[in-house]
């Protein structure tokens, strides 16, 4: 695995695809069209049960 992070594809809010980093803190993304600044956080992966 790579140590790059993936961006966005589109704002959660309005589903416009003009995002920019912003410079408020590490993942936080500015959608130009709506004016909102959000984070993506991914949390984990779910646990499977093994079928047999």
């Amino acid at each position: 695995m790579s140590d790059a992070r993936s961006a966005p594809l589109y704002c959660p809010y309005c589903g416009e695809e003009d995002l920019r980093p912003h410079e408020a803190g590490h993942g936080a993304w500015e959608c130009h069209a709506c004016a909102r600044v959000f984070t993506v956080k991914f949390t984990g992966l779910l646990s499977r049960a093994v079928t047999r």
